[in-house]
């Protein structure tokens, strides 16, 4: 049975159907990229989930380890071991940081966690990711830039450990030395914890320092094409017109 079963997924969105029909399997450890041109349904499938109210599964169901989350609250799959990493993080001023991650760890916690093992996972956390500790304490996502408020997503990742985290477009906005940051510690939680990965994109750029084992190609609300790494060099140099006229002649 995979961690992460996503089966006949239908989602729609006050008036119109997004996605129609998605199959989609990831376990713990495996490194998935899921690509497609903007419109295609990406954002919605990552969305859908961790449970954002404003998609309506219609038909389908999502599975974690065999638990059926398809109408449960985000916070429970975040329990689970699930992860959004935001495609626009959101600002919290007056909070720091490091007072963010505490809550987010204790949420999960039956008992708090102490100050002194808080402290020793942020020192671990922080090496590993190659992060200055007075990042921590400075309010989460305010006037960060691009690069920032992504180091900071990745830096909750290696706090909340998630079995599987779900990535809505990293990459977008940032410059060559704030993807490549990104994708170092992407790659390093992957090696030390096992993490697994559904890489959502619609560049090729991010899967130049990150190779995803498997990737899927999202059309029109349908996985089209499922492949390894050579299919991302195939739309690297083809781009997704060579499907869209495969979709319309078997249409």
């Amino acid at each position: 049975m995979p961690d992460l079963e996503i089966k006949n997924l239908h989602v729609r969105t006050e008036d119109r159907e997004i996605l129609r029909g998605v199959d989609l399997t990831v376990d713990k450890g495996e490194i998935h990229a899921l690509m497609g041109p903007n419109g295609s349904g990406k954002s919605t499938l990552a969305n859908t989930i961790l449970g954002h109210p404003a998609y309506e599964v219609t038909e389908g169901h999502i599975r974690f380890r065999g638990e059926d989350l398809t109408e449960a609250d985000p916070e429970d799959r975040a329990q689970a071991g699930l992860f959004l990493a935001f495609q626009y993080p959101v600002a919290i001023p007056g909070v720091s940081v490091a007072n963010f991650l505490r809550m987010a760890m204790n949420a999960n916690r039956e008992e708090d966690i102490t100050v002194k093992e808080f402290g020793k996972d942020l020192k671990h956390a922080a090496e590993l990711l190659h992060v200055d500790r007075s990042f921590t304490s400075r309010h989460l996502n305010d006037g960060f830039s691009g690069g920032e408020k992504k180091r900071c997503e990745i830096l909750q990742m290696a706090m909340l450990k998630p079995e599987i985290a779900v990535m809505d477009e990293t990459d977008s906005g940032l410059d060559i030395d704030a993807l490549r940051t990104v994708a170092e510690g992407v790659n390093a939680l992957h090696r030390e914890t096992g993490m697994g990965a559904l890489i959502i994109t619609h560049y090729q750029r991010l899967l130049h320092y990150i190779t995803p084992q498997f990737v899927h190609v999202l059309l029109d609300g349908r996985i089209v094409r499922e492949g390894g790494p050579e299919l991302v060099h195939q739309l690297e140099s083809e781009g997704y017109d060579f499907l869209r006229n495969e979709a319309a002649v078997d249409a």
